[in-house]
């Protein structure tokens, strides 16, 4: 072990050990002396109470390291067993044969274990890969790789919480059952991001470099200003106009084309590239939807779970019908994935933003409800939402965030977006008045027709912040979009896109009383950050859309491709689009 390592160690086991000296201090004042091996018990179970102490689910912490008997006082072996602890319950629910045998007559049931058995699998995943990456953390980069945890422990709790919301209108009690076998291994996940969470705040405070204000040395250790994985092929195909580079795979000469097909990227194909004609030229269009016996997860027409993927000037499209519900034309389960002149189409959940971090620049994105969604980290810049006419009786939502865990550092932006068709009210309740006090709602700095926000709703979690408490949602500290996205040579905007307006020094609560919870490291400001689980409603404007690598441009409505008849007719005034947010999250 170096020595960069042995002193990393060493600083994150005094973090939580010290609380456990204080407590065995107070033990020691208020009771009469013990034996040896009384004492050492007595300590054992005082540095499990630390360790678990700021987690949201402390006696399943404290059960699962008890019954592990680690005979350990370090706190840094303490959170490496829950981890273990945590994974082997997630391959006993993967491993769990028993509720598929008796699922065979529900194809929707059947379809729903099946997807749970492939989730499971990569939340598992990614509870080894952070805590393999326990072990090598370096100063160089410490701020970097313990944002990097949160990252893949929110994916891990994403996963589980996809699998049971697989297993709506299923028959039988098969859901429910399966809901008890995670029950734990969500909690102990959930802990585990609270511990990474602790150890963040912890160098934080002590004075490690903010990750957004620098270049990553171990990632960007070339001349080029590239990540060290391009090589030189690789940035050649980056900085090359389109129609010069040549393709590993041809699918058509000229690269046009409908293709009527379901396209699955695998988690171990990773740095994949697809390339299209123009989004309206080149389109991968589907038909799997949630009526014919599908869950949502599965219904995607293209879904990417490979890291470092990136696609250009192509479309993609799930033409199933508002009649079907949910039908996925793109579902994103990947990190480092960029999108650009990319076009999504659909109606019902539309583009899936399901894990990691993402980015969007220049694309469109059409549907009717809750057609952005997902718990990603995600960046939309000069993007065009456009709302589509829905079935009777029907509400358009633009995004329904779903957060689970308020350390999650997950979210949608959207800066300098268009959204076409929204009521003044701007925002449309999940469910009753549910998470109305933990929301986090915020818009800044909007322009063009819809810009007032005289007549929102005043929810107690819809925030008026400062410029520079709104600057941490901008793409370069909430995704750290600086280290890894100028690589792919796509137009790319760091911070604000426009002018800040005058006069914009002070935050203030809407009516509000809100809790507030923010862990994130990224920035120096606290920000009131919790879950909701609210949607975006329709909006009603128009803007013009930049050239392709215009950054500070306002979006315009462009040509399209759907017809007059599908675009949802505004109902009232319009409201607003906002320049660097909303931001959204859900709590379920």
């Amino acid at each position: 072990m170096s020595k960069t390592r042995l002193a990393i160690l060493t600083v994150a086991s005094l973090v939580l050990l010290g609380a456990a000296i204080s407590l065995i201090v107070m033990v020691h004042r208020h009771a009469e002396p013990k034996s040896d091996s009384t004492k050492a018990d007595n300590d054992i179970v005082t540095s499990i109470k630390a360790v678990c102490d700021n987690t949201d689910y402390k006696q399943t912490c404290v059960d699962s390291l008890t019954k592990a008997k680690t005979h350990s006082t370090d706190p840094y072996d303490h959170v490496k067993t829950l981890f273990e602890i945590t994974i082997a319950q997630l391959d006993d629910a993967a491993k769990n044969s028993n509720l598929m045998k008796e699922a065979q007559e529900d194809p929707r049931t059947n379809d729903a274990l099946k997807s749970c058995k492939e989730l499971a699998g990569l939340a598992v995943d990614d509870l080894r890969r952070s805590f393999d990456n326990m072990n090598i953390f370096n100063l160089n980069d410490l701020g970097q790789a313990l944002f990097q945890l949160k990252i893949w422990m929110s994916g891990a709790i994403s996963y589980q919480q996809t699998c049971l919301d697989g297993f709506e209108k299923t028959e039988g009690d098969i859901g429910e059952r399966m809901g008890k076998l995670l029950k734990q291994s969500m909690e102990l996940t959930s802990d585990c991001l609270a511990l990474i969470t602790d150890f963040s705040q912890f160098f934080q405070a002590f004075g490690t470099p903010p990750t957004a204000n620098r270049r990553l040395l171990s990632m960007f250790n070339n001349d080029y200003n590239f990540p060290e994985w391009v090589d030189g092929t690789k940035r050649r195909i980056l900085q090359e106009e389109p129609k010069k580079i040549t393709p590993n795979v041809t699918v058509a000469l000229d690269g046009k084309g409908v293709y009527n097909e379901i396209i699955r990227i695998p988690k171990n194909l990773t740095h994949l590239m697809v390339m299209g004609d123009g989004p309206d030229k080149t389109r991968v269009t589907g038909s799997l939807n949630f009526i014919d016996g599908i869950t949502t997860y599965h219904t995607a027409t293209f879904a990417v779970s490979g890291d470092f993927f990136m696609a250009r000037d192509i479309g993609f499209e799930n033409s199933a019908g508002p009649e079907k519900h949910q039908a996925v034309a793109l579902r994103v389960s990947a990190d480092y994935t960029v999108f650009y002149n990319c076009r999504m189409d659909g109606y019902q959940d539309t583009l899936y933003a399901h894990t990691y971090r993402q980015f969007y620049r220049e694309c469109t994105i059409s549907g009717t409800i809750d057609f952005i969604f997902g718990d990603g980290a995600v960046v939309f810049q000069n993007c065009i939402m456009v709302v589509r006419k829905p079935k009777d009786n029907q509400n358009c939502i633009v995004t329904a965030q779903g957060r689970k865990e308020s350390r999650q550092p997950t979210g949608l932006v959207l800066q300098n977006c268009s959204i076409v068709a929204d009521p003044p009210e701007g925002w449309l309740p999940w469910n009753a008045t549910f998470a109305f006090d933990t929301l986090f709602y915020t818009e800044f700095n909007n322009h063009g027709p819809g810009a007032s926000k005289t007549n929102r709703v005043k929810w107690p979690g819809v925030k008026e912040l400062s410029s520079k408490r709104i600057n941490r949602f901008t793409p370069g500290k909430f995704i750290i979009g600086d280290t890894w996205i100028p690589p792919t040579g796509v137009p790319y905007t760091s911070g604000f896109m426009l002018d800040l307006p005058e006069d914009n020094s002070k935050d203030s609560d809407n009516n509000s009383n809100s809790n507030s919870n923010d862990d994130e490291s990224n920035d120096d400001d606290d920000d009131e950050d919790d879950s909701s689980s609210s949607k975006k409603k329709k909006s009603k404007k128009k803007k013009k859309r930049p050239k392709k690598g215009e950054g500070p441009a306002p979006a315009e409505s462009p040509d399209n491709g759907i017809p007059e008849s599908e675009i949802s007719a505004p109902d009232s005034s319009p409201a607003s689009s906002p320049e660097a947010v909303p931001i959204e999250k859900k709590e379920t």
